[in-house]
């Protein structure tokens, strides 16, 4: 199976680092593993610069990482590493990269000292970069530029289906406010969904590609999530971490207000579970959307920490995960999404896809809930608040019936001066109604 390089948007925020920091910082790209962070910085470095190394710390030998124990004699070490390597490094014209720098933390530590002496570019990858055992011991350098990666967005995953134009015509139509028609719309869903099913891990796309064949992708997908599980088992012994990861597609199905571990964990307090949240949501294979308790403009001034959902950081793999003990063809959901008949107890995996394009556009994840009746035996649920121009945009997520939208409505009452928009993704094409603006799934990027 051949593997494509795929255009991603991270490139060109790396080109405006490498122009304006001009070597001044290191670059950090985090993200989940199997994201693609490896590709394109390499992609990148051939493009880029006369030359680069790339050292991979999951592969690399004794006497590479070694190099990093004693920085006195950087000529030495420069020369080293282009003898072990086979490559020639020009002065401000070459780049090293140091990929899965978790892996060697004095690798990481050194950045300070090679960014100091300013003769190359560095960029590092890593996941799990804040885990105990992966900073222990070291000065984390403050000379590092950060940036988040994610798995292929929907606009990237069109472009490598091949379908570049496609998504100029979703902007038009979102920033135009006019509706594409429901023959149009029905074809952006159908192509929609199987992005759903695919995900944008780009191993899972490449197999979609290359053979048509969901069977064989969601081989692919499961061998992700099992990495993913083995790698939670590392960084906690106990399983409760890799448990509470696999738990995940349960608690959005039971809709509950926030994810119960009580449920997934036997006999575990939540104050025992502080570390291994922070260990999950640093480990990037997941996105975990903080209950705000009080809908304003700075809404994590009012985080609870105690109260969040979580979801899968990309909505394919999540389709796998939920339907881990069967296989594609006994798989109700791949049936369901593919034939467009989703019924309202699947609809969590529309919620999963929304959070997982809000977070890949830069927002951070809220919702909030209030009592619906006084005995507070029920209560409304706002599935997702954005900010924009000063304002709260309330976002309820539909994936069939759309006209009732009571926690919408309430909210809107009881917090209408701080309203900016309301929003409704569902299924259909898009449209204004009574002051409610009513989006397609795959236009979620632009809000």
């Amino acid at each position: 199976m051949s593997q494509k390089v795929f255009k991603r948007k991270i490139y060109d925020t790396i080109l405006k680092w490498k122009q304006e920091r001009n070597g001044s910082t290191a670059l950090l790209v985090k993200g989940a593993r199997r994201i693609g962070k490896s590709t394109i910085v390499k992609e990148f470095a051939k493009n880029e610069y006369k030359s680069f190394i790339a050292i991979d710390f999951a592969k690399a030998s004794t006497a590479v990482k070694g190099l990093f124990d004693d920085l006195d004699n950087l000529d030495f070490i420069f020369l080293q590493l282009q003898a072990l390597y086979s490559v020639t490094l020009y002065e401000r014209e070459s780049v090293i990269i140091f990929d899965e720098v978790q892996l060697c933390p004095k690798a990481r530590q050194a950045i300070k000292y090679l960014v100091a002496d300013g003769r190359y570019d560095y960029i590092e990858t890593g996941s799990l970069l804040s885990i105990r055992k992966n900073v222990e011991g070291i000065l984390i350098p403050s000379e590092e530029t950060r940036i988040n990666m994610y798995p292929l967005d929907y606009e990237e995953f069109l472009w490598a289906i091949g379908e570049d134009k496609m998504f100029e015509l979703i902007k038009y139509s979102f920033n135009q406010r006019k509706s594409l028609g429901d023959a149009v719309n029905r074809q952006l869903m159908r192509q929609f969904r199987i992005y759903m099913l695919v995900g944008g891990m780009p191993q899972a796309v490449n197999a979609y590609l290359d053979t048509n064949n969901l069977a064989v992708t969601d081989e692919v997908k499961r061998e992700i999530i099992e990495l993913y599980i083995d790698d939670l088992r590392k960084i906690d012994s106990t399983g409760k971490a890799s448990l509470l990861f696999e738990g995940v597609p349960g608690q959005l199905a039971k809709s509950k207000l926030r994810y119960e571990p009580w449920s997934v964990v036997d006999n575990v307090r939540p104050e025992n579970l502080v570390d291994l949240w922070r260990d999950l949501e640093d480990s990037r294979t997941v996105n975990f959307a903080y209950r705000t308790t009080d809908p304003n403009v700075g809404l994590g001034l009012h985080r609870d920490r105690s109260g969040f959902k979580i979801y899968l950081c990309d909505t394919g793999l999540f389709v796998t995960l939920a339907f881990w003990d069967r296989d594609v063809v006994d798989n109700t959901l791949y049936q369901r999404l593919l034939s467009d008949k989703l019924s309202a107890d699947l609809g969590y995996v529309y919620e999963n896809v929304v959070a997982q394009m809000l977070k890949s556009a830069g927002h951070s994840l809220y919702y909030y809930t209030f009592p619906a009746d006084k005995e507070r035996k029920k209560y409304y649920e706002v599935d997702f608040l954005t900010v924009a121009d000063g304002k709260i945009n309330p976002i309820e997520v539909k994936s069939s019936g759309y006209k009732a939208h009571r926690s919408l409505d309430v909210f809107s009452e009881r917090y209408s001066s701080r309203l900016g928009h309301r929003v409704i993704i569902y299924t259909k094409d898009l449209r204004w109604e009574n002051g409610v603006l009513y989006i397609p799934a795959y236009m979620t990027p632009l809000l």
